[in-house]
């Protein structure tokens, strides 16, 4: 179980986007953008059915995740005033999960929380990436005093 403060919890469960990094067996790194949805344990996210190149089992995400189950994500908050940036690194291991109660409540997730995947009929054709976070690292930036 990670440790996060109830602030870093309620930013994880209402930020609409990651950036997910697996790598390869021999370590080649690959990074994509991902919606997600968090209950407080792990992440989860979907292969949707929004057009691919490949076929789902042959995603690079896929792939690697079969090879090494080692990722990386970071949930970020930009904002021109830099006293309010800040991020969630997550190091854990991701699971392609192709079947199963555990699938079923990530999908369960992922359409409470993005109208978009209620919209998509053919969501739960594809497997869902599990991820269970082992390391994790939050970060806000403090907002400098004014002048005195």
């Amino acid at each position: 179980m990670i440790d996060l403060s109830p602030d870093d919890i309620a930013f994880l469960r209402q930020a609409r986007v990651a950036h997910l990094a697996t790598a390869s067996a021999a370590g080649e790194p690959h990074v994509i953008p991902m919606c997600f949805a968090f209950d407080g344990t792990h992440l989860f996210t979907a292969i949707d059915a929004k057009p691919k190149r490949v076929p789902l089992g042959h995603l690079r995400r896929v792939r690697n995740l079969r090879e090494n189950p080692r990722v990386s994500l970071v949930v970020d908050s930009y904002e021109e005033d830099w006293g309010r940036l800040r991020y969630v690194l997550i190091a854990g291991r991701g699971e392609i999960l192709e079947e199963g109660d555990e699938r079923e409540r990530g999908l369960e997730l992922l359409r409470e929380k993005y109208s978009q995947y209620r919209a998509m009929p053919d969501l739960g054709r594809g497997p869902v990436i599990r991820i269970a976070p082992e390391r994790v690292v939050a970060w806000h930036s403090t907002p400098s005093p004014g002048p005195a």
